[in-house]
């Protein structure tokens, strides 16, 4: 009876796992393209290239608190003592 409970439990869950795996070709032979597609990619890729030209370089800061934070770099703390023991210990 143990056996045929197992079976039925991997059959419920190998269910959804099958049923996710597609039957269809996703990727379909590739088709090689004409002389006229070729020719507009160049020209829209040329086009791309030359609209990035335009674009101006980005000059200094964008840092919106920059005017407000101070130039000067914070001072260090004194090192730290060593810490001892307070209180009475008996040896």
């Amino acid at each position: 009876m143990r056996i045929f409970g197992a079976a039925a439990v991997i059959v419920l869950l190998t269910g959804p796992a099958y049923a996710q795996s597609p039957n269809i070709n996703l990727i379909p032979e590739m088709q090689s393209r004409s002389p006229e597609e070729k020719e507009a990619d160049a020209a829209r890729d040329k086009a791309y290239k030359e609209s990035l030209k335009k674009i101006p370089d980005a000059k200094g800061s964008s840092d919106p608190w920059g005017n407000v934070r101070s130039t000067d770099t914070p001072k260090t703390a004194a090192p730290a003592k060593p810490r001892t023991k307070t209180g009475s210990t008996t040896n």
